[in-house]
């Protein structure tokens, strides 16, 4: 077994970051809808957030924002003349289109890919699939500039294999890592990856909200990765249905650890009874799960209790949940977490991070990050541009507050200005983070 550790490659927060409720299932999205963004504020707390794990030794990456507006959309659905113009025609003629257009969901990292560490994959390689994203049309854009800089951060072809999306096409709809746990011994050793569906690309669904994940993707990416030791549980109807459109809404899991709702998934017994089959000989599976009358699914989803990052932090002999304030805010969902450190199970303590600007779009800490197992050789074959220090911490703040808004209502979105400034600022970024020439469409 060779030494590893889970790296966080979080998303960088978009200068066009916007609360205009692009997800139906997605409550905190909805409910937002037209209130005004602090695109400043939310990429600041990004970072502090990033700032927290690399001070706790957990390896921490940069992934930059996408190009938004996206203004190649909007020219390929008809709209012509200049870049300026098409924005200016689109809000005034499709504001649905010009909306889906300019969101900065890139920075919801854990739907970027799915990975398979080296020690699942079957030739030996960190394996990483782009997520297609096509439930909605604002996240369907983002699988291609995904692509290219997961292939900038990991480049070595020899270690890494940042493989294309899936066919754009419903019956292989893939949210990424979302949807996908991986448990372990150790981070070095052969795990056990689950990937959790909610439908069948032939079945039949008629839940009120989308069931973004197919069971056919996953399988895909099983055999496309390698993955060893593959489990498919299918996510549970009612958490769909009560706001949990990923997984991560609902169980997060790290090491032996799987720590999850009642209503995660479908058939929680055959889940368990699979998980352990898969783990038999390598580790012992911990299952720690929240009852419904502990935390009923209103409160889980205001919360985001099961949206908390489970991290293995150097020194320490129990598991730490670095959860939403939100969390610690909300009675019932607080009590849950700090009835963990407690039990004497596998979560030993819980902190507590701000990112209230990502909460109110559905997005809480995990969903910011994408996690992917290194070796010490992988980690030295990475973008060291993008590896977040203090030092880069102080660049981006820098950058952040020079080249941002602090104030943004969805009727500023139609400002042609504001595709100004958002260009201007990721030519800055491509330098600071060493992204290569041509990183971005308008670059090329």
């Amino acid at each position: 077994m060779s030494s590893a550790f889970e790296a966080n490659c979080d998303g960088l927060v978009g200068p066009t970051h916007s609360y205009v409720g692009l997800s139906p299932g997605n409550l905190a999205s909805t409910k937002n809808a037209g209130e005004v963004s602090n695109p400043r504020g939310a990429a600041l707390e990004g970072l502090l957030k990033m700032r927290r794990l690399a001070d706790l030794g957990i390896p921490q990456f940069v992934l930059p924002p996408h190009e938004r507006p996206a203004v190649s959309l909007l020219k390929s659905l008809g709209f012509s003349g200049s870049d300026e113009t098409v924005i200016e025609t689109a809000w005034k003629d499709a504001p649905a289109l010009a909306a889906a257009a300019c969101s900065a969901s890139p920075m919801w990292a854990a739907n970027a890919a799915t990975v398979t560490p080296s020690a699942d994959a079957g030739d030996g390689r960190v394996h990483l699939t782009p997520a297609n994203l096509l439930t909605n049309l604002h996240r369907s854009l983002e699988g291609p500039q995904t692509t290219r800089a997961l292939r900038r951060l990991f480049p070595d072809e020899s270690r890494f294999a940042v493989h294309d999306p899936l066919p754009a096409q419903p019956h292989f709809a893939d949210e990424g890592a979302a949807n996908h746990v991986r448990l372990c011994a150790e981070h070095g050793a052969p795990g056990v990856n689950l990937f959790v569906w909610g439908r069948e690309a032939w079945g039949h669904w008629d839940g009120r909200f989308p069931a973004r994940q197919t069971r056919e993707a996953f399988e895909a990416i099983q055999r496309r990765h390698g993955a060893a030791r593959a489990v498919f549980p299918q996510q549970g109807k009612a958490a769909i249905e009560g706001g949990a459109f990923h997984n991560d809404v609902v169980c997060v899991g790290t090491r032996e650890c799987l720590f999850f709702h009642e209503r995660a998934f479908e058939d929680r017994a055959l889940t368990e009874r699979e998980v352990r089959t898969a783990a038999e000989d390598l580790f012992e599976p911990a299952f720690v799960e929240v009852s419904e009358a502990e935390l009923p699914m209103a409160d889980l989803v205001a919360s985001y209790l099961f949206n908390s990052q489970l991290l293995v932090v150097p020194g320490e002999d129990r598991l730490v949940l670095l959860a939403p304030a939100e969390t610690r805010d909300n009675p019932n969902a607080f009590a849950v977490a700090e009835g963990l450190a407690s039990s004497n199970g596998p979560i030993g303590r819980v902190e507590y991070v701000d990112v209230r600007q990502s909460m109110r779009n559905g997005g809480g800490p995990a969903c910011l990050r994408l996690r992917v197992v290194l070796t010490d050789d992988e980690l030295e074959a990475t973008n060291p541009a993008q590896r977040f220090t203090p030092g880069l911490h102080t660049t981006l703040a820098d950058w952040i507050t020079r080249r941002y808004r602090d104030r943004l209502a969805p009727a500023d979105l139609a400002d042609p200005l504001l595709l100004t400034e958002s260009r201007e600022a990721l030519d800055e970024l491509t330098t600071i983070l060493d992204l290569g020439g041509g990183f971005y469409p308008f670059q090329r």
